[in-house]
This record gives C-alpha cells, structure tokens and sequence, in this order.
C-alpha cells in the first residue's frame, strides 16, 4: 500500500485510545488537520498495480476517514469508556486488516492465474497462424497450377480446410472432402486431391496417408476392411493429419462401412484429421453447368449403383440401402468436381 503514496497504517499492540487521546490532549498532533491520505497519486503499470492501487487507495481513504472522525471524541470519553471503546477499535482494525487482505489478495491472485492462460493461448495463436499462413501459400501456388478449376473448387476447398486447422475452432468431427470427376479428367482428379492433402499435411508439419482403391477392388471386403483400418489409425496415432482414398468406388462394398468410424459427425475415431475422398464417375465429362448440388446427386447415384447392384454379387450381399444412407451421410460433407487439366506430366504429380 506504500506505494499509493499514502501514510502506512499502523496497529499498535498497547491501547489505542490512550495514545491518540495523550496526542489530541497534548495539542500536538503528528500530522496537520484536515490531512487526508494521498489517493490521487497516480500509479503507472500493469493491471496488477493498477488493482492493488485502487484497492489501497480505497482503504487508507475509509481508514483514514475513520481516524479523523474518532479524533475529537477521544478527549471527552472517561477512562472505563476508553478501554472498552479500545476493544471495539482493535476489532475494528482487525476487520479491516482481514478486508485489506481481500482486496489485495483476491485480485492479485486472480489477475496472476488469468496471465498463465493468456501466455500459453498468446503461444497456440503464434502457431496457429504459421499453420494457416503455410496452408495459405501452398494453396496459392496450387491455385496457379491448376488454373483450368472452378473458382468455387478453391474458395470452398481454402474455406473448409482452413476452419479446421484454425486451433481456435474446437474439433468435433473431422474434415470430411469428396472430390469427383469425369474420365477425362482422371488424372486431375488423382494429382490435386494429392497436392491438396499434402498442403493440408505440410503446414503442420506432417504427412499424408495414401489408399489407392484400385489396387484392393479384387479382394476380399472383410480383409479390405481390415486393411483401410489398420493404415487410418496405425497412420493417425503417428500423427499424420490426412489420409486421400483414391478411386473410393472401387473399393469392395462391405469395405467402406469401416469409414464409419472415421467419417462419423459425433463419434469418429480421429477428430482432428482430414480425409480426402475421390470419386471417378464413368462418363466421359462432366458439364460445367452443373450445379454443386447436381454433381453430389450424380457421385450419390453413382455410388448406390455401385454398391447395391445385384450384378455384383460381393456388393449386393454386403451392403443395402440403410448402410449405404448412413455411409453417404458422412462422406458427402462437401463434393466438388474437378475438371481437366492440361500440361500435367505423363508420371507424377509435381
């Protein structure tokens, strides 16, 4: 409290009454009449000084305020009053002993918890925002690339991913993309989804899980199964943070129930992830008219002729149309077409 540049409060162990009355009787008092604690001393700092300044400045005001009421009655008081005014005093200073606490200790405490917080959400903002920046460029550069896309393929793509790497968005469930074409644009399709997944992966320093759907479409479905489920979680648990399924219609049809677990809204197995679907459809193209609702109709017709066809027996038996409803209703959180491309390598995608 000294440092609001008032007069320290004392509390003497003797009797009080006795020793301000000796003062006021002497007519020699230790301070000037009319004297008040200085409580306009101003007190630069943070807001911890600013409190306890407040705070000590409140107190010496009321105590202060107290002293000098209590002055002038003193002389005119008898010696038995003296004493039992003496206990009342020593009560009352205790009380406000324990108020000073109070108001010093409470805020003090709770402005030095509320800093430990602040320091560490100053640190995950610092990253969030190399995170995004990274996504951001990388993005950019893809968006050179491949200029031939939909203005909308970028936005909404830049826009969904982006939510979800913001740390400050808490991860209900995780960021579920289905990317679709024409055969025409097969190559397109494989190259993007990958470069989109690796940017995603790259700004946070990790790396992309890879499922090609072509090369597991003759197996068995319970060993496919198996399989997509050791490589999401053994891939997910070493901290990579996406995973692309390439050519997700030829995986078998009882295979792609395990995306349950993966692609659920409240109950996924992995939350901070993304997973990149794509779908190659078996027409040639796909118009440029076509709305977004219109396209993720044709991949969901598409997709119900796949797997619930009685042509294919494997299909048909492992898969109806309750599970193929509830299977549609997590992945299509988002589909969005993607057109062809010219000049992309014969090989690779860089």
């Amino acid at each position: 409290c000294l440092l609001t540049g008032s007069s320290s409060i004392s509390f003497p162990q003797e009797n009080p009454i006795k020793e301000k009355a000796k003062a006021y009787d002497s007519n020699k008092p230790d301070k000037p009449a009319g004297h008040q604690p200085n409580i306009y001393t101003p007190l630069k700092g943070n807001n911890t000084s600013f409190i306890i300044f407040f705070s000590c400045s409140f107190l010496n005001l009321l105590t202060g305020r107290s002293e000098f009421r209590d002055q002038p009655s003193i002389g005119k008081q008898s010696q038995p009053l003296a004493k039992s005014d003496g206990e009342s005093q020593s009560g009352f200073h205790k009380s406000w002993t324990l108020l000073l606490v109070l108001l010093i200790g409470v805020p003090l405490l709770y402005v030095l918890w509320s800093g430990i917080p602040s320091l560490m959400d100053a640190t995950l903002s610092s990253r969030d925002t190399q995170i995004l920046q990274a996504f951001r460029a990388q993005m950019k550069k893809l968006k050179n690339t491949y200029q031939s896309q939909d203005p909308n393929l970028w936005k909404r793509t830049h826009v969904f991913l982006e939510k979800h790497l913001n740390a400050s968005h808490l991860h209900l469930e995780p960021a579920i993309l289905l990317f679709t074409a024409g055969q025409e644009a097969e190559k397109a399709l494989r190259c993007l989804s990958n470069e989109i997944a690796d940017a995603f992966a790259f700004s946070q320093n990790a790396t992309t899980i890879k499922i090609n759907g072509a090369d597991k479409a003759i197996l068995d479905s319970d060993i496919v199964k198996l399989e997509v489920d050791n490589e999401l979680s053994s891939g997910f648990r070493e901290g990579k943070k996406v995973a692309v399924v390439h050519r997700f219609e030829l995986l078998p049809a009882g295979s792609t129930l395990i995306f349950y677990k993966y692609c659920d809204h409240e109950n996924a197995a992995f939350k901070d992830v993304a997973l990149l679907l794509t779908v190659l459809l078996d027409e040639q193209s796909l118009r440029k008219s076509l709305t977004l609702q219109e396209v993720e109709e044709k991949v969901r017709d598409f997709l119900w002729a796949k797997f619930t066809s009685s042509d294919v027996p494997s299909s048909y038996n492992s898969m109806d149309t309750d599970k193929l409803s509830g299977l549609w209703s997590r992945i299509s959180h988002l589909v969005l077409p993607i057109w062809p491309e010219k000049g992309l390598p014969v090989e690779g995608c860089t």
